[in-house]
C-alpha cells in the first residue's frame, strides 16, 4: 500500500470549517447502519462549527492530519474519563473517507500517544462502538486489548461499547 505524505499538527482556528466538514462525512460512514439516524443526525448537530470554533480555540485542541495539503483527520485525547485503570483516553479518531485505508491513522495515533506519554498520563484507554468492526480492528492491529465493556444511550438506542487498551 502507498502512503501517503503526511504530517500532524495541532488545530487551528482556520480549520474549523474543514473539521466540521470531515467531522459529519467521518461519522456517517462510521456509523451509518450501527447509530439510529435521527440519533446519528441529532449527534452530529452538537459538533457544528461553532462548537468546532470553540474547541480550536481551547487550551488542548485537537490534532489535525494533514495529507495532499488539506485535513485529512483529527483526533482528540487527554485524560481518561475512568477513574481506575489508564490515565489517558484517546477520545476520537476520524479520518476522511478518501484517506482512509492508507496507513494515515497510525500516525495520528501515535502522536496523540505520544502527546498522553509527555503528558504523564501513563496508559491508554480507547473505547469503540462494538459494532464499529473496522475501528475495533484498527486499534487491535495497533496494540489494542479488550478491558471491558458497557453501553451508551443514542437516545432510546442502548449501544454496546468495547474498551480498549494499552499499558
Amino acid at each position: 500500500m502507498l502512503k501517503t505524505f503526511a504530517t500532524v499538527r495541532d488545530g487551528r482556528p482556520q480549520d474549523a470549517v474543514a473539521l466540521s466538514c470531515l467531522h459529519v462525512e467521518s461519522w456517517q460512514l462510521a456509523y451509518r447502519g450501527i447509530i439510529p439516524d435521527r440519533q446519528l443526525r441529532a449527534t452530529l448537530a452538537t459538533h457544528d462549527l461553532s462548537w468546532w470554533r470553540r474547541r480550536l480555540g481551547a487550551s488542548s485542541p485537537p490534532l489535525v492530519l494533514i495529507a495532499d495539503d488539506r485535513i485529512a483527520g483529527y483526533a482528540t485525547y487527554g485524560r481518561s474519563r475512568v477513574a481506575r485503570g489508564p490515565k489517558g483516553e484517546i477520545f476520537e479518531l476520524y479520518l476522511a473517507p478518501v484517506f482512509q485505508g492508507l496507513g494515515l491513522g497510525a500516525d495520528l495515533f501515535e502522536t496523540a500517544r505520544e502527546r498522553l506519554d509527555r503528558a504523564g498520563l501513563d496508559g491508554l484507554v480507547v473505547w469503540v462502538l462494538s459494532d464499529n468492526t473496522p475501528a475495533l480492528r484498527f486499534y487491535r492491529r495497533h496494540g489494542g486489548r479488550e478491558a471491558g465493556r458497557a453501553v451508551e444511550l443514542f437516545g432510546t438506542a442502548r449501544l454496546k461499547k468495547t474498551a480498549l487498551v494499552w499499558r
